[in-house]
């Protein structure tokens, strides 16, 4: 229209002759005439159609295309990936054609859903206490001085739509039995049904209808907090649209406003005081008053909390020669006991306990590097390896894992290994933690080396005062009144020299 205005401005308000305008424009002035008489209507133009390279492969694109539709969004292919397979079987068209093709495609199937009515949703009501939402979504926090992608787990209740939203580094069952733990904990108590999509966190295997392969350890947790788990039909995001709706709003009014945290604890203690910040603030859409509001008349209708469900997740590990376990690229110490053999691995989303013959043989922080760009790492426990050094004392001079032992037990591993004979005393004291408190042997080693004194014996001296005065340190009492004497006592040494007269019978003490 744009076009048509200015050749019409130029004839009828600028008077210019119509071989000007045919000479400005490059059209005929026949042309001109038609655009004239036509007035405001643009001439159409038909386009010609002409064979492409792609309609030999514009089937087999087509159910490419309608296979995405029914996988769950984060495992559809790109156009791009779909172009490449194209090429692989013989297309030599360019990318473009394949995205506008793709594009057509959509739009048809868009307005085929409009007509048939799929494109329409009825409204659901929720009964208090009846349901929640969950969800997963991906964002980014600054923790620490640096940006991190972090994946975020949505719990909304449908009724009161009171909600929690929680960050973890990774979207593992750990993490997703810690995320409602923390929800129903926030919420203060447990509502009857969870509606979830397909996630592989939850479902092996997506059957017909709702049949659903529902993970064991998915199961156990939800029979554990006693709810109904409830799966969405594929690509039926709707079905859990309030969640849905909560990961949108999530970014304006959390993630685009929160300071830099110094790592994940203080953010998502953040993110929880935000959440209860926001009930109080945001109106409920169809009950009167807040989100608040609505979650106080929610509360007593949902099932009491119990007991946080032991939500690890368990490997079989083999303990290597050197005393080492292999998780997720780093290595962790065990007990030299337990070297060669088999031990259970509890993975906890903060965590790592090593359990072997029905005890917690140790724990370790667990450390996570999404990255993969930095290089492994090993976490030592030097107590772990000290029943080798008790065999192999020489092992103690290079030992790695005894690096990091306390200051005061490397300054006098410092001064023992001068000596001859050094090697075996040092690994003598340091296997009193294995027999005395730590902090005890610690203070011993300090009063030592504070004395000029560093040897086994003055050590194990210190040692066994300070145990001996802790166990006859008695708490004070305070005396009655009543008991209190009024008269105290004199010495008098006069009466003592009568035992001692001259030619009396000597007692046998």
């Amino acid at each position: 229209m744009g076009f048509l205005s200015v050749i019409r401005r130029w004839a009828l308000r600028d008077k210019v002759p119509i071989r000007e305008i045919s000479r400005r424009t490059g059209l005929s002035r026949n042309t001109i005439r038609k655009y004239l008489r036509e007035g405001a209507v643009e001439a159409k133009f038909k386009t010609p159609s002409r064979p492409s390279k792609l309609d030999p492969y514009a089937d087999r694109l087509s159910v490419w295309l309608l296979a995405q539709t029914r996988k769950p969004r984060k495992e559809r292919r790109t156009v791009k990936q779909m172009h490449a397979d194209l090429v692989k079987l013989g297309y030599d068209g360019s990318y473009g054609r394949v995205a506008a093709f793709a594009r057509a495609w959509q739009s048809d199937r868009h307005r085929a859903e409009q007509t048939t009515g799929r494109g329409t949703f009825v409204p659901l009501v929720f009964q208090p206490g009846e349901a929640f939402q969950f969800d997963w979504s991906e964002d980014w926090a600054n923790i620490g001085g640096e940006r991190i992608k972090l994946q975020v787990a949505h719990i909304k209740l449908s009724h009161s739509r009171a909600f929690l939203v929680r960050a973890y580094p990774l979207q593992t069952h750990e993490m997703l039995f810690d995320a409602h733990w923390h929800a129903f904990r926030v919420f203060g108590g447990v509502p009857g049904r969870g509606i979830y999509d397909n996630m592989k966190t939850a479902v092996d295997r997506v059957g017909r209808s709702k049949q659903r392969d529902v993970n064991a350890r998915f199961r156990a947790m939800a029979s554990h907090y006693v709810f109904e788990p409830e799966f969405c039909n594929p690509a039926a995001g709707w079905e859990k649209g309030q969640v849905e709706k909560n990961v949108q709003d999530a970014h304006n009014r959390m993630w685009q406003v929160m300071p830099v945290f110094k790592d994940l604890d203080e953010l998502n203690q953040w993110l929880e005081d935000r959440c209860l910040a926001l009930w109080a603030e945001t109106a409920h859409q169809t009950l009167p008053g807040s989100i608040a509001d609505a979650w106080n008349a929610e509360k007593p209708t949902l099932m009491a909390l119990p007991p946080a469900f032991d939500g690890f997740v368990e490997h079989s590990k083999r303990v290597s020669p050197t005393c080492l376990i292999t998780f997720e690229r780093n290595r962790y110490s065990v007990p030299a006991s337990f070297a060669n053999h088999r031990v259970s691995l509890h993975v906890y989303p903060d965590r790592l306990v090593v359990v072997a013959e029905g005890q917690t043989v140790c724990r370790h922080h667990r450390i996570i590097d999404r990255t993969h760009r930095k290089p492994s790492k090993v976490v030592y426990d030097w107590r772990h390896y000290l029943a080798v050094v008790q065999r192999k004392s020489g092992a103690l001079r290079n030992g790695a894992p005894f690096t990091e032992m306390p200051e005061a037990f490397r300054r006098l591993q410092d001064t023992m290994l001068r000596k001859e004979g050094g090697d075996r005393e040092m690994v003598d004291i340091l296997s009193l933690v294995l027999h005395h408190d730590e902090a005890a042997v610690l203070c011993a080693v300090e009063l030592a080396l504070e004395a000029g004194v560093p040897t086994k014996t003055h050590i194990l001296n210190l040692l066994h005062r300070l145990i001996d005065r802790k166990s006859t340190n008695h708490p004070e009492v305070d005396t009655p009144d009543a008991l209190s004497l009024e008269t105290a006592p004199k010495a008098n040494v006069d009466r003592y020299d009568a035992l001692r007269q001259a030619g009396e019978n000597r007692h046998a003490s």
